[in-house]
């Protein structure tokens, strides 16, 4: 699917981080982008910055979603792309100091992470699966979605993070699976260690020493490289199906 206008775009976590650099790429290339997020403020500062709307989402919540998707469609139509960013990544151990993983912390991260991208997709690919076909594959939508290399390489303290990841790249086959004769594609991005409002409230000297943990490019990725990645995946057709490592060859040690 080409780029451009008359397209639209849903992307969850849109305020900050991977979505807003994904935000900007697909409206730098005339795409009427969407933005859900809880972070009204900076959510509407980048909708005004793109020329683009935000709706406040908790992708916890079935009514939250889909409302937004209501109010998205209202303004631009219905999406032919969804990119799923929203997330979040809370530390703690299986056990520690002889107390369990709070469990109410784990359910909240699967339900963000895992829960909330699926619903998101569930919603979108069923107003997708009904639009008309813009190509001569009968393409009518592409949905990306956001793993981590933690979902191969979880460290110390990321089994609910790892848990809630590698739910995303094992759900990926079975979606696309399930919309390949509606003609959308579904694909998963596993991104590393990027410059992510999470990473760059760190101590600079901190950055630098994960930075170097990469093999090449030996930094921190940046969000435009994965929004890159995106535009990418919406581009080529024959990309479907799959998780794609955006790691510069690191592989996580335990800690």
């Amino acid at each position: 699917m080409k780029l451009g206008e008359g397209i639209s775009a849903v992307v969850t976590g849109g305020a900050s981080g991977l979505g807003a650099a994904t935000a900007r790429r697909l409206a730098a290339s005339g795409v009427k982008v969407t933005l859900f997020d809880m972070n009204v403020e900076a959510g509407e500062a980048v909708a005004r910055e793109i020329g683009g709307a935000f709706v406040a989402v908790d992708v916890t919540s079935d009514d939250s979603v889909t409302k937004g998707f209501a109010a998205a469609r209202e303004r631009f139509g219905v999406e032919r792309i969804l990119v799923n960013c929203a997330g979040i990544a809370p530390v703690a151990k299986t056990t520690s100091r002889g107390e369990p993983h709070p469990m109410d912390m784990f359910e909240k991260v699967v339900a963000v992470n895992l829960v909330g991208t699926f619903r998101c997709i569930a919603h979108s690919s069923t107003a997708m699966t009904a639009l008309d076909p813009v190509t001569d594959d009968g393409e009518r939508g592409v949905i990306v979605s956001t793993a981590s290399v933690a979902a191969f390489d979880g460290q110390i303290g990321q089994v609910a993070y790892a848990a809630s990841k590698g739910g995303v790249a094992a759900a990926t086959l079975p979606i696309a699976r399930d919309l390949s004769k509606s003609g959308v594609r579904v694909m998963t991005i596993a991104p590393g260690l990027f410059e992510t409002p999470m990473l760059l409230g760190l101590p600079e000297e901190v950055q630098a020493s994960l930075g170097q943990q990469v093999p090449f490019p030996s930094r921190l990725g940046k969000p435009d490289e994965y929004a890159n990645l995106v535009a990418a995946i919406v581009d080529n057709p024959m990309l479907n199906g799959e998780t794609i490592r955006l790691d510069g060859a690191i592989r996580m040690a335990p800690r």
